[in-house]
């Protein structure tokens, strides 16, 4: 993310588990609202993405209250996308001796926390 400001503040999750689709999906509802209520409609919502989601937008917090010294309450989600990762390559066994190829998704989630102006 080439345009953060210095007032932004970034955190990276890189080979998440997971299709960046449904990734997407959380982050759609989560972007644009402040700190406290994101973390709060992460902590009910019934997808499995939410963990690892809820971890890198953490990180980003801590990254804008340790380097730039915001205060938390006033953080709100700027910027949240997910890329698709590479697929981890899996083959189970199928009639007749062939193999059937399962690609396990991995997505890179990126979020970006900036102060209330």
């Amino acid at each position: 993310m080439a345009n953060t400001t210095p007032s932004q503040a970034v955190a990276h999750g890189r080979f998440i588990r997971g299709s960046a689709s449904k990734v997407r999906r959380v982050l759609d509802q989560i972007r644009g609202r402040s700190y406290r209520d994101a973390l709060i409609l992460l902590e009910f919502m019934p997808y499995r993405s939410t963990g690892p989601i809820t971890k890198v937008l953490r990180s980003a917090v801590a990254n804008a209250e340790h380097n730039l010294g915001l205060d938390p309450a006033t953080l709100v989600i700027s910027q949240a996308h997910a890329d698709m990762g590479p697929s981890l390559k899996r083959f189970r066994p199928r009639a007749q001796g062939r193999a059937y190829a399962i690609k396990k998704q991995t997505c890179h989630i990126s979020i970006a926390v900036a102060p209330t102006t």
